[in-house]
């Protein structure tokens, strides 16, 4: 451990030298690069210091154990075993810091939540996950642009589209892809009998338009008028976008916002994300081989949680988690789900033995 935390203390001083260097400080996305990773570096490089000086101290103790003074001796092994108590906890958090962030961790996201089935509950059990969310996007202090919005007949939405950007966006929401399931008494039902109804989470990394490395040459744009639900809204101008990748053929399209620009990048993000996925399916199935993931793989069939109104419990069926304050998370306290989901995660890569 102690080479690993020297050859990261080594880069972290390598990149330090290089950020007040004149020629990086005028590259902005070279400069920009640097300072997330020196961010990025620095907690680990806090705890190299932490971790040598414990090491200095149990050497100095094992010393000290063998004074020829009994009184010495005795303060120096009981020292000894707190200082071995303490390098063990470290030694525990380097591991944690150890392990490789996703890269796309970082990136805000495209944030949809669609009813699904179960009718007009269904579109009332969206709103509900809506203000959940909306509740934790604030407490994270992220801000929030809602891109589309289709609201149901009794309340609720059929669709809504956010993009949700902030530190670490996709770190915390990349797990909340797929069905979640309600089980309640919806206020549509006169006989009081419990119903189960349904909506879909995707969460879709936002990327730069320097991250994607598709050649303008390989892509064919089309643009064409939308519409809102029902035919309504009929846009007089052609906002819609969608996006061909000649080489595979793959197809992505947009028509979320009712501006055009920004149906462009929902649609160039959507078809990266395609193209990336077709790309690295071999090294997926080796991962997932290894060890199990849970991000979904983006089927909205994929059933990830179920909110049981009657019993006041959520359960999340990937890690077989059941919390019964079901009337907390719903008003916006989903950290401890999304945290223990995070620690899950993070103890199959150390599993599958997967460090910096």
């Amino acid at each position: 451990m102690l080479d690993k935390l020297e050859a990261i203390h080594s880069r972290y001083l390598d990149v330090e030298e290089k950020l007040s260097d004149p020629s990086i400080v005028s590259d902005i996305k070279e400069y920009s690069k640097l300072s997330k990773e020196y961010k990025d570096l620095k907690e680990i490089d806090d705890y190299y210091h932490k971790y040598t000086n414990l090491l200095g101290n149990i050497d100095t103790a094992k010393e000290m154990a063998s004074d020829e003074d009994e009184e010495m001796r005795q303060m120096a092994q009981a020292e000894l075993v707190e200082l071995e108590e303490e390098k063990a906890k470290v030694e525990e958090e380097v591991k944690i810091l150890l392990i490789p962030k996703d890269p796309d961790d970082d990136k805000d996201v495209i944030f949809e939540i669609r009813s699904g089935t179960g009718g007009d509950e269904a579109s009332i059990f969206a709103g509900d996950l809506y203000r959940m969310y909306s509740k934790y996007f604030e407490t994270q202090g992220w801000k929030v642009e809602a891109l589309s919005v289709n609201e149901g007949t009794v309340g609720g939405f059929n669709k809504l589209v956010l993009e949700v950007r902030g530190s670490g966006v996709f770190g915390k929401l990349k797990f909340e892809s797929g069905a979640h399931r309600v089980q309640r008494v919806p206020k549509t039902e006169s006989q009081g009998r419990v119903h189960t109804s349904a909506a879909t989470v995707a969460v879709i990394p936002k990327f730069e338009a320097e991250d994607i490395d598709i050649r303008k040459d390989e892509l064919r744009t089309d643009t064409f008028r939308a519409s809102g639900a029902g035919g309504q809204h009929v846009n007089k101008t052609e906002s819609g976008v969608r996006f061909t990748h000649i080489p595979t053929g793959i197809v992505s399209e947009s028509t979320d916002s009712r501006s055009q620009h920004k149906n462009r990048e929902i649609a160039l993000t959507r078809l990266y994300i395609k193209v990336r996925e077709a790309q690295e399916q071999k090294v997926y199935s080796e991962q997932k081989a290894k060890r199990k993931t849970l991000v979904g793989s983006g089927d909205r069939s994929d059933k990830i949680r179920t909110y049981n109104y009657p019993q006041n419990r959520v359960t999340d069926h990937r890690i077989n988690l059941t919390l019964y304050s079901l009337d907390k998370i719903i008003e916006g306290d989903v950290a401890p789900v999304i945290e223990a989901l995070q620690v899950y995660e993070n103890a199959e890569k150390m599993k599958a033995g997967e460090t910096l």
